[in-house]
C-alpha cells in the first residue's frame, strides 16, 4: 500500500461534503452567543440565570438525543442517510429559530439544531475514517475539526457583520428596540439556511461508507467505493482487512454483554473518558459565554462581538497546524501537549481574575488557550473516538461516546453560570485547570498511539490479549 496512488481530488470532495456536518455544527453551535445579548432582552430573561442558561445549553438536549439515534441509525441505514437527516434538521432549526416569538418555540428549534448536531458530531468523523487511507486518516478526520472551526468562525463573522455597531453607555431598553434587539439577532440564525441547503444537496452525491456496505455483506459496492479511492489492490487489501474483522459479526446484531466484554469495553471506556474530557476542559465556555468573559475583563459588547472574531480566527489557524501535525507529532503526544497546557493557562487564567487583571491579558491567555486546544483536544479527540472502535460495533461505540460528550457539554455550558456566580470567574477557572491535569494523568496511562496504521490493525491492536 505504501506505492498506492490514492485519488485525493475524490478523497478531498467526499470529505469536504461530509465534514460540512462539522461546519453546521460549528455554525448551530456559536451563532447562539453572538445573539446572546439581544434575545435575551426580546424575550425578557436578563438577569434570570437559569433561563439563560437554558436558552444556551437546550440545543444539547437535542445533541444528547441526536447521539443516542445516531448508533442504531448508522448501524441499520449507514452514514450516508442520517447525514442528509441531519441536513434537514438543520434546515428546520435555522428558520424555526430566527422566525420564534416567544421563547418556548425558541427552545424548542433550538433542541431540533441540537438533534441534527448529535447525528453530524457522530457520523462525519466517522464517515471521513471508514473511507480515509490509514497513512492520512489523521488529517483527513480533522477537516471535520476545521470544518467546525470555520462554521464557528463564520458565526462570529455573520453575529458581528448583521448586529449594529453599539454605542458606548447604549441603555438595555435602547438595545431592545434597536436592529439588533428586534431583527437582527433573527438573521443570525437565518444565516445558516445557506450551508444548511447545499449540506443537503451534496450528500445525495456521496457513496455510501464501504465499511458499512461490507458489514451488510455488498461487498462489490465496497470494492468499486474503495478501487475510485485507490485503485484496485488497495481495494481488495482493504476488503479482506474488513472482512476479517467482521468474522463473528453474529448476523450484525449487537448485545449488550458484547459491549461490556473484556474486549470491547476497556475501548469503549477510553473512548467515553476522552469524550467527556474534550468538553469538560473547558474551552467551549469562551465561546458560548463570551459576553460575560469579556465583560469581566472590561470589554463592552461591540468590543466583545469583534474579540470574539480574533479568538474564531485563533482556533482557524491552530487548527490548520493540527492537521500538518497529527500524523506526524501522533495523537498521544498531541493530546498529552494539549491537556498540561491548558491546565497552566486556566491556573493563569483564574489568577488574572483573581488578582483583577483587566484587558490585554485576559484576551492573551484566552487566545492562547483556544490555540492550544485547537492543536490539540478539538481535532485530535474526533480523530481518536473515530479509530479505536471495531468495525461491527463502530456505530453503536461512536454513539455511545458522542452520547458521554454531549451530556459532559450540557453539564459545562449549564452549571457555568452556576459556578461562575458561586465561585466567581477565577474560581471557576481553577477547577477546569484541575479537570485537565487529571485528564492529562489518564491520556499518558491509558492512551495508546494510534497513527499511521488501518482501522483493522488498531482493532486488533486494542482487543487482542484481553
Amino acid at each position: 500500500m505504501k506505492n498506492t496512488n490514492f485519488n485525493f481530488k475524490y478523497l478531498l470532495f467526499l470529505a469536504l461534503v461530509s465534514a460540512m456536518g462539522g461546519f453546521l455544527f460549528g455554525y448551530d453551535w456559536v451563532v447562539i452567543g453572538g445573539a446572546k445579548p439581544f434575545y435575551e432582552l426580546y424575550f425578557n430573561i436578563t438577569g434570570q440565570t437559569t433561563l439563560q442558561g437554558w436558552a444556551v445549553s437546550s440545543a444539547l438536549i437535542g445533541c444528547i438525543f441526536g447521539a443516542v439515534l445516531s448508533g442504531a441509525i448508522a448501524d441499520r441505514l449507514g452514514r450516508k442517510i442520517p447525514l442528509i437527516l441531519a441536513a434537514s434538521l438543520f434546515i428546520v432549526s435555522a428558520f424555526g429559530t430566527g422566525f420564534a416569538e416567544n421563547f418556548t418555540p425558541f427552545i424548542i428549534y433550538r433542541l431540533v439544531g441540537g438533534l441534527g448536531i448529535g447525528l453530524a458530531s457522530t457520523l462525519s468523523p466517522m464517515y471521513i475514517a471508514e473511507i480515509a487511507p490509514a497513512k492520512y486518516r489523521g488529517q483527513f478526520v480533522a477537516i471535520n475539526q476545521l470544518t467546525i472551526v470555520i462554521g464557528i468562525l463564520a458565526a462570529q463573522i455573520a453575529n458581528w457583520v448583521i448586529a449594529e455597531p453599539i454605542s458606548e453607555g447604549t441603555t438595555p431598553q435602547a438595545i431592545a428596540n434597536s436592529w439588533n434587539g428586534l431583527s437582527g439577532w433573527r438573521w443570525m440564525f437565518w444565516a445558516e439556511l445557506i450551508p444548511a441547503g447545499l449540506f443537503f444537496v451534496l450528500m445525495f452525491l456521496v457513496p455510501k461508507s464501504p465499511r458499512f456496505l461490507a458489514k451488510v455483506g455488498d461487498e462489490k459496492k465496497a470494492f468499486k467505493v474503495l478501487e475510485k479511492i485507490g485503485g484496485a489492490t488497495f481495494a481488495n487489501e482493504e476488503v479482506t482487512n474488513i472482512e476479517r474483522t467482521l468474522e463473528n459479526d453474529n448476523n450484525g446484531k449487537i448485545t449488550i454483554s458484547e459491549l461490556g466484554g473484556v474486549k470491547v469495553l476497556p475501548v469503549l471506556i477510553i473512548g467515553v473518558i476522552l469524550a467527556i474530557f474534550q468538553q469538560w476542559c473547558g474551552i467551549n465556555i469562551i465561546f458560548n459565554y463570551a459576553e460575560e468573559i469579556f465583560a469581566a475583563a472590561g470589554y463592552s459588547v461591540g468590543d466583545m462581538l469583534f474579540n470574539i472574531i480574533i479568538t474564531g480566527s485563533v482556533n482557524l489557524i491552530f487548527t490548520l497546524v493540527a492537521m500538518r501535525t497529527v500524523d506526524s507529532w501522533g495523537r498521544r503526544k498531541l493530546m498529552l501537549f494539549g491537556s498540561i497546557g491548558l491546565a497552566l493557562i486556566y491556573a493563569l487564567l483564574g489568577g488574572a481574575y483573581y488578582f483583577e487583571f483587566n484587558g490585554w491579558p485576559v484576551l492573551v491567555l484566552v487566545i492562547t488557550a483556544i490555540a492550544i486546544y485547537a492543536m490539540s483536544l478539538a481535532p485530535i479527540t474526533w480523530v481518536v473516538l473515530s479509530e479505536i472502535f471495531p468495525n461491527r460495533l463502530r456505530g453503536v461505540a461512536m454513539s455511545i461516546a458522542t452520547l458521554s460528550l454531549w451530556i459532559a457539554s450540557f453539564v459545562l455550558t449549564f452549571t457555568f453560570p452556576l459556578l461562575n456566580e458561586a465561585l466567581g470567574a477565577y474560581g471557576t477557572f481553577w477547577i477546569y485547570s484541575l479537570i485537565c491535569v487529571l485528564g492529562y494523568m489518564f491520556i499518558k496511562r491509558k492512551l495508546p498511539e494510534t497513527k499511521g496504521k488501518s482501522l483493522e490493525e488498531i482493532e486488533l491492536e486494542l482487543t487482542k490479549n484481553k
